[in-house]
């Protein structure tokens, strides 16, 4: 499935939104015209992070690797998928936080979905990209501030593309149960380790994403808590 467009209305400009989706696509034009060590140097190698001196690195650098790492890809589909992703779901998130809350819930919730994914295999050697775990947990708060929105969606069904308004608690709860089970899967495949999909960021990220949502909801009567409702 894939979303095109939520139902829910924003009265704000989403500043910061709109300053990640220009800072990824940035990082992924200086990784086009930059060889592969661009990457590999502000990528997070988790066996890195933990030992910097066998790959002639600096733990400070290390450090820096959790942020810089967020907004990378390893294509151009990864950068458009989570691009999609955050500018859908982004603008009404930034609303319900408010600008300052929205920057420090998305940077946070990146590194959660670095911290869980690392979990599950620290010495791996595998550069980690991408946002995909900060955008989970944009999701994640969607979640929690709009159970009641619906999203526009496109089901490709063979030779036929439905577009289906899917309410977003369905929506959500199924990304999310498919990260979870794509994840548990990958504990039992030879394939671990090996690279490609970080379902484990994705859990970590969605579930700091509620968490916050949480935390820091708006409080009882305000305007924003209404239009939950929408």
């Amino acid at each position: 499935m894939i979303p095109l467009r939520d139902t829910i209305p924003t009265r704000t400009t989403p500043f910061f939104t709109h300053l990640f989706l220009a800072a990824n696509i940035a990082a992924f034009v200086v990784q086009a015209v930059s060889d592969v060590r661009f990457t590999e140097h502000f990528a997070f190698v988790p066996a890195r992070f933990f030992d910097a001196a066998p790959f002639g690195s600096t733990p400070g650098t290390e450090v820096l690797t959790l942020f810089t790492s967020m907004f990378l890809h390893g294509g151009l589909m990864h950068l458009a998928g989570n691009m999609l992703y955050l500018w859908i779901f982004g603008d009404n998130v930034e609303e319900a936080f408010g600008h300052g809350r929205f920057v420090v819930v998305y940077l946070t919730c990146g590194l959660a979905a670095t911290a869980l994914q690392t979990l599950f295999d620290p010495g791996s050697v595998v550069p980690h990209v991408g946002a995909s775990g900060a955008i989970a947990g944009v999701l994640g708060a969607y979640l929690v501030f709009f159970p009641h929105g619906r999203v526009l969606t496109l089901v490709p069904l063979f030779i036929f593309f439905p577009l289906v308004e899917v309410p977003a608690f369905l929506y959500l709860v199924f990304w999310f149960g498919l990260q979870f089970l794509s994840g548990s899967a990958a504990l039992f495949s030879s394939a671990q380790g090996a690279g490609g999909v970080a379902w484990w960021a994705h859990v970590g990220g969605f579930v700091a994403g509620v968490s916050f949502a949480f935390a820091w909801r708006p409080r009882p009567g305000s305007g924003a808590v209404a239009r939950w409702r929408v």
